[in-house]
């Protein structure tokens, strides 16, 4: 005979021969022969030493059992007292209805979408997230959803998630920011053939991203196709010197011409604008040569400006001195001052004939009186 203690936390199952009897609650328990009592702690899973079939036979028994069973592209993400602990695949579990409060919610992972009422932050749990695939479309973007080749629906900005299994996904993102696109190194003929190579350079928004992404392969290369074309279509309609003279219309020709064409791509184009017209050199010898002559002949058309104007103030002034004899004296009183101011002393040898000159020179005669 022996005496078997069930505490308040346990379980006992009776088993004679292997084959299961009955179970036991809290209690002390007296036993004969070959019986045998297994005791479990119910705050725990419950892990059954035989088939669980046979045991469930047992009514009292499966009446405190949780038995989750859990089949193929399944989950169960099992909650202890609201806690999530573990996720449980294909398989069946028990658990003893006890003090712990269990919760399973169960995801059908053959489908792609979590149509459960999962949280973001339990799917980025470390158990969860080996499940789950996830995608981002930032603020600045807009999305397409493609679902084993085939376009479902577009995407706004945010994060997804899917469960992770066969079926494959894919995202198409584009950026609706405003972007700029290069057309550099451009070698064109004029209409006169003159080789000019122009760098130019062009602003656009995806506009709609559909036609970006659906209907066209790479809208961004061939976006500067249609920028390189618009551009030598224009450039090889004009001569070296009319194309100088039209600079100012290029943008807008080039804007007008690519509407059509960029709005085929699903884009919208803000600006466009020349950087560089590079010429040969043999050319820009020649424009330097033609910029040096010009200048030379505006310098020569002032020189000879200010020269007539010099010779008109100089008649004007001869005149006014004819008719005015105290003006011609003032006017040689002013030269008799300069010639004054450049000599530092005088020495006059000779008769008195020499020094009358001088005095009439630098000295006026007096005014008679009654004048």
């Amino acid at each position: 005979m022996k005496r078997v203690k069930v505490n308040a936390y346990q379980v006992g199952l009776v088993f004679k021969n292997g084959v299961y009897q009955r179970m036991l609650t809290a209690g002390s328990y007296w036993f004969w022969g070959n019986e045998v009592v297994q005791l479990y702690d119910i705050t725990k899973p419950f892990y059954a030493s035989v088939e669980l079939n046979f045991l469930l036979q047992d009514k009292a028994l499966a009446d405190i059992l949780h038995v989750v069973e859990v089949k193929d592209n399944e989950i169960v993400l099992q909650y202890e007292n609201d806690l999530l602990k573990q996720v449980l695949t294909t398989g069946r579990y028990a658990y003893w209805k006890s003090v712990v409060r269990y919760e399973f919610v169960r995801a059908d992972t053959s489908k792609i979408n979590i149509g459960e009422n999962i949280e973001a932050a339990v799917l980025q749990n470390r158990l969860v997230a080996s499940y789950v695939r996830s995608y981002t479309v930032e603020s600045f973007e807009k999305g397409l959803l493609f679902v084993d080749g085939k376009y479902v629906q577009p995407l706004e900005s945010g994060v997804y998630y899917w469960w992770k299994n066969s079926t494959v996904i894919h995202v198409g993102k584009v950026d609706t920011r405003q972007q700029q696109l290069e057309v550099n190194g451009q070698e064109i003929l004029t209409k006169d053939r003159a080789a000019l190579r122009i760098n130019a350079r062009a602003q656009y928004k995806v506009a709609d991203i559909e036609k970006a992404l659906l209907d066209n392969k790479e809208y961004d290369k061939q976006l500067y196709v249609v920028f390189q074309l618009a551009l030598r279509e224009y450039i090889a309609g004009f001569s070296f010197d009319e194309l100088l003279e039209k600079k100012e219309s290029i943008a807008p020709f080039i804007l007008q011409s690519v509407k059509q064409n960029a709005e085929a791509l699903g884009v919208e184009v803000k600006d466009f604008g020349i950087r560089d017209i590079i010429l040969p050199g043999d050319v820009k010898e020649i424009m330097n040569q033609v910029l040096i002559a010009e200048k030379k002949a505006q310098a020569n058309i002032i020189m000879r400006r200010e020269e007539t104007a010099s010779t008109r103030s100089l008649l004007n002034t001869a005149k006014l001195m004819e008719e005015n004899a105290m003006l011609w004296k003032l006017k040689e009183m002013e030269y008799v001052e300069k010639i004054a101011d450049k000599i530092s002393s005088i020495s006059v040898s000779g008769n008195g004939t020499l020094i009358e000159q001088l005095k009439q020179i630098l000295v006026s005669p007096p005014t008679p009186k009654g004048e």
